[in-house]
């Protein structure tokens, strides 16, 4: 963790509702004036596009295959590591970008699914913002969460993570039923060792459950909206956290236990501004202050 250069970064599974995170810190990064370095998780990715569909070729003709993006064959987790560390150190390191559509890959003229070089960080930043499935990872001598100064969880429950994934890769990549199946259970393995245990380390977890039946992903006909889910909002340490002011704020909210508050769906953004810009005002009154030494 570092006074000088503050790290915050948002970690959940694919399709979890980071992004949701993203943009409400965008807005309180502008609002209050912040420059942030962003981070996409997806650029620590150890393969491009084609190279992960090769692996995962060879992968399955061996049989039972677990390669996945939840886990550490396919990522670069040391180097996210150094990045942390040395963003935390003196606010520089080194970041590429993953060009996921046919748009951005026509900006730097690459094909789509391909990485960027790697760069310096921009100089003069506030803060660094990681966004993606490993804010929190920790795997053999790598700690990537012991460098984050604020540290979110975003999980849904498991049913409802699997109808989002199931709905997305249907319509956007054309996916059949099975072969979206069959990818949740090839990365079932590290999805329990990788991206749970995250949510033990972080600051604050939102968690929506939804409020109409999901018993069977499977065949779900739609993604349950979020005012038809409750989000669940869990602080590591309530020390400081203003319960009555957010109970009092965000209607129809209540404590479930001494360190959880619930909110309606459609109030998430709501209660991400209201925990979440004291935490930035913190943040950056701190490092104005180690600056100043």
């Amino acid at each position: 963790m570092s006074e000088r250069h503050p790290i915050v970064a948002i970690t959940g599974s694919s399709g979890a509702g980071t992004s949701t995170v993203q943009r409400t810190f965008e807005e309180i990064f502008r609002r209050e004036n912040v420059t942030a370095a962003v981070i996409e998780g997806d650029s620590f990715h150890a393969y491009d596009r084609k190279t992960m569909r090769e692996k995962l070729a060879a992968c399955e003709v061996g049989g039972a295959c677990q390669l996945s993006h939840f886990g550490p064959e396919a990522n670069l987790f040391a180097e996210l590591e150094q990045l942390f560390r040395s963003y935390g150190e003196s606010g520089g390191g080194m970041r590429r970008k993953y060009l996921h559509s046919q748009e951005e890959a026509e900006h730097w003229k690459q094909e789509p699914g391909t990485f960027t070089p790697w760069e310096e960080l921009p100089t003069g930043t506030d803060l660094l913002f990681y966004e993606g499935l490993h804010g929190a990872v920790q795997h053999e001598d790598v700690d990537v969460a012991r460098y984050v100064d604020l540290l979110i969880g975003v999980v849904p429950v498991v049913n409802l993570e699997w109808i989002q994934k199931l709905h997305r890769d249907k319509s956007t990549r054309g996916y059949s039923t099975e072969a979206v199946t069959d990818t949740i259970l090839r990365r079932m393995h590290d999805y329990v060792h990788y991206i749970c245990p995250q949510f033990a380390r972080t600051h604050v977890n939102f968690q929506r459950v939804p409020m109409v039946d999901t018993s069977n992903p499977f065949i779900a006909r739609s993604i349950p909206t979020a005012d038809e889910s409750m989000v669940v909002i869990r602080f590591a340490n309530p020390k400081g956290i203003d319960f009555p002011y957010l109970l009092n704020m965000i209607n129809d909210s209540f404590m479930s236990r001494a360190n959880t508050i619930v909110v309606p769906g459609g109030k998430m953004e709501l209660a991400m501004q209201l925990i979440f810009t004291p935490f930035i005002w913190r943040l950056m009154d701190r490092r104005r202050k180690a600056l100043s030494q």
